[in-house]
């Protein structure tokens, strides 16, 4: 692995768009600078050894130009509302998409911060998740809305909770318990608001 120079080097390693604290993700990228080509199938091996269960290494490629920030400006997001009836989320998500401005309030550490998370919000849409699940999900006794959304990454970054917050200020919607966010995917956006896989280049070269 490649180090910085100085009085305290630090390895040379970059996470793009790190989740914020209490979400899971599914999509994560890191880049990692190493002084000599190395077989990208024995890094993730041994990457994979090193790491906790639970945190797999899904692909490793060599990188072709480009740093990966300058690939990923958007994320999915999955986020699970228990208690909140998918009809219900809808018509907040409507008033939330038909919004031409949504200002929240973020608690920072230098105090209340005002953001307006309509222009991050590129597309959301709700899928029911009922009690009459399938095999491969438990029933439920209780509904439980499903927003699926993607969210630009600007500064100040939205995040789930900002979503959640602003769907509060146009609907007065507030879950009964707290939701669970999940991030699916990260990548660039095309011209149809659908996010490309940020290491597609990488894979086809």
């Amino acid at each position: 692995m490649a180090y910085s120079q100085g009085f305290s080097p630090h390895p040379k390693v970059s996470w793009v768009g790190a989740a914020p604290t209490g979400v899971a993700s599914e999509a994560e990228y890191v880049e990692v600078s190493v002084v000599e080509r190395v077989d990208p199938e024995a890094l993730k091996a041994a990457l994979d050894e090193a790491l906790p269960p639970g945190i797999d290494v899904v692909d490793v490629v060599q990188a072709r130009g480009g740093n990966l920030t300058e690939r990923i400006d958007a994320s999915e997001w999955r986020i699970e509302l228990d208690g909140v009836e998918p009809d219900a989320l809808a018509e907040a998500v409507a008033a939330l998409l038909a919004a031409g401005e949504v200002e929240v309030e973020r608690l920072t550490k230098d105090g209340k911060k005002v953001i307006d998370v309509r222009p991050a919000i590129v597309s959301a849409l709700v899928e029911p998740r009922s009690s009459d699940a399938g095999h491969d999900e438990p029933a439920l006794s209780q509904p439980c809305g499903i927003l699926m959304t993607v969210v630009r990454q600007v500064t100040p970054t939205v995040r789930p909770d900002d979503v959640l917050n602003a769907l509060r200020v146009v609907a007065d919607l507030v879950p009964p318990v707290p939701a669970r966010a999940t991030r699916m995917a990260q990548g660039r956006l095309d011209d149809e608001g659908r996010l490309v896989d940020p290491l597609q280049q990488d894979k086809e070269s």
